[in-house]
């Protein structure tokens, strides 16, 4: 019979990345474009500055992501060696471990080992792996995926700011593209907070918080070494 709750830690891997590549896409292309337009340059400039902005913070996404998740799954595959051999020189010293794990989370201690004793038997690494390391499935590192999902997210998220820069008359570029973006983040708050089971309204207000603070600061930058000051 199939289990009627529907749970979504199994999306923690990509959501993560892809939530962290389109805020950043949003945020640093949009304050980017902000503060190059409100120092009173070309459209040119404005959009050669976006779009430079985009190619390298995609490539920079995806390598960041790649080298991070990557130093994670070196220490968990470094661990699931480790606990490999321990298992096959010291098994009862392993399965007294397992067993005590078990009563920590309240299993008596004859029923504590009985646990112990099966689950080796089925598969003893997976049972140290889940049970002692926390490692699963669910929670395994994937570079490529994270790379991946961040990278295409960032270039989709810099490209709706980019799209409105290109498309607003260069003396409203600044306060168009604030706009816009904040709504882009609040969308991208309400739809990742759905996606993951999270407080809709917490997020969003989160996400444009932030949002807002980075254009701002870039506006100020602007302002300060405006080509026209």
């Amino acid at each position: 019979m199939r289990h009627p709750e529907k749970h979504r830690t199994d999306r923690i891997g990509w959501l993560r990345a892809s939530v962290l590549g389109a805020n950043d896409g949003i945020v640093s292309t949009a304050s980017l474009i902000v503060g190059v337009a409100t120092a009173e340059t070309t459209r040119g400039n404005i959009l050669i500055a976006g779009v430079a902005g985009l190619v390298a913070g995609a490539m920079s996404m995806a390598a960041g992501e790649y080298v991070s998740v990557s130093s994670q799954s070196d220490t968990e595959n470094a661990d699931l060696d480790r606990e490999r051999k321990e298992l096959a020189t010291t098994p009862d010293a392993e399965l007294a471990e397992l067993a005590s794990i078990y009563v920590t989370r309240g299993l008596d201690d004859d029923l504590a080992r009985q646990v112990a004793i099966q689950l080796t038997a089925h598969d003893a690494l997976g049972a140290h792996a889940r049970d002692e390391l926390g490692i699963s499935e669910i929670t395994t590192a994937r570079p490529v995926q994270a790379a991946i999902a961040s990278a295409a997210t960032f270039a989709i998220g810099a490209a709706l700011p980019l799209g409105a820069a290109f498309l607003t008359p260069v003396t409203s570029i600044s306060m168009v593209v604030s706009a816009l973006s904040l709504g882009f983040l609040a969308l991208l708050g309400g739809v990742s907070a759905k996606a993951g089971g999270a407080p809709v309204t917490k997020a969003i207000v989160r996400v444009t918080f932030w949002g807002a603070i980075a254009m701002l600061a870039t506006a100020g930058i602007g302002y300060a070494f405006g080509v026209a000051a």
